[in-house]
């Protein structure tokens, strides 16, 4: 009994002085970063609140409407930046993200998963089309060991500019993004009353008309809207009845090409896959 009561004692002063050293290790962090944040904003003169568990926010423009809760959906940008201002990660106009406000805090960067809890409650405090500034301590985000997928050193604290965008509707955020896309690339195109965008470089020459129940043989690209090649075939081996493909592909090839036809489409989410897609399509024959 006497040697399982030294042995207890033993082990609970070891787990104590473990405890302690973690303790100081994790609040000697804690003064670290925020000494380098302090300075960080004194000489950018900056001014920020802090929060009750130490990272620094700034809400730069509110926005308009009804508190957002945890159970909205929003659509939403975020730029992960150093305090020297070299960009991390961040999303595109032309690919936004949107979820549940409740989950705007999970991310996957370089194959990990991460959850950085002051993003949630930051983008809590927005309404729709407000902006804010973050900036997350390096023990809040990354840590000691950093992150090498995205360049991100040692005890780094990390700035983010935030942001909750004005809509609500999935196919708003297809007529912007493929907006944008058009104007950024300079293009000319006509929209359909399916909302698809399409341009004909050339109608082709077969006799046989396209029909949904057709089979066609095609060469094809496609990219999401950030220039990503999602998929391709240009080998003419591609076969299918038209039936089982997009349904973009379904509303826009009948009565506008045949074999040999060649046209650029632009495809919003809901005639996609859930994202808005762009195609370089080649017909190379039609069976009916």
């Amino acid at each position: 009994m006497k040697n399982f009561t030294k042995f207890s004692l033993l082990t609970f002063i070891l787990a104590t002085i473990l405890f302690t050293s973690c303790k100081k290790e994790y609040e000697s962090a804690q003064t670290v970063d925020d000494a380098a944040i302090q300075s960080y904003l004194k000489s950018n003169n900056i001014s920020m609140d802090k929060s009750s568990t130490g990272y620094y926010y700034k809400i730069n423009t509110t926005g308009t409407g009804d508190a957002v809760k945890n159970s909205d959906s929003i659509y939403y940008s975020y730029t992960f930046k150093t305090l020297g201002g070299t960009v991390l990660n961040q999303t595109s106009d032309l690919m936004i993200p949107g979820t549940f406000l409740g989950y705007t805090d999970r991310f996957t960067i370089g194959g990990t998963p991460y959850v950085f809890t002051p993003i949630r409650e930051v983008l809590a405090m927005l309404k729709r089309g407000g902006k804010a500034t973050l900036i997350l301590p390096s023990n809040q985000a990354f840590g000691k060991n950093g992150l090498s997928a995205i360049n991100v050193g040692s005890n780094e604290n990390i700035l983010i500019d935030l942001g909750i965008y004005n809509f609500t509707k999935k196919y708003e955020v297809d007529e912007y993004e493929i907006n944008k896309f058009i104007a950024d690339k300079g293009l000319t195109m006509t929209k359909d009353a399916s909302r698809a965008r399409y341009s004909i470089t050339t109608p082709g020459t077969g006799t046989d008309a396209i029909n949904v129940n057709s089979t066609i043989v095609a060469n094809y690209t496609v990219r999401n809207l950030d220039g990503t090649v999602v998929d391709s075939s240009t080998d003419g081996t591609f076969s299918s009845a038209l039936s089982g493909l997009y349904k973009g592909w379904q509303l826009i090839l009948p009565g506008k090409v045949t074999a040999g036809g060649k046209l650029r489409l632009i495809i919003p989410s809901d005639l996609a896959n859930g994202v808005a897609l762009d195609f370089d399509i080649e017909i190379v024959s039609v069976t009916n």
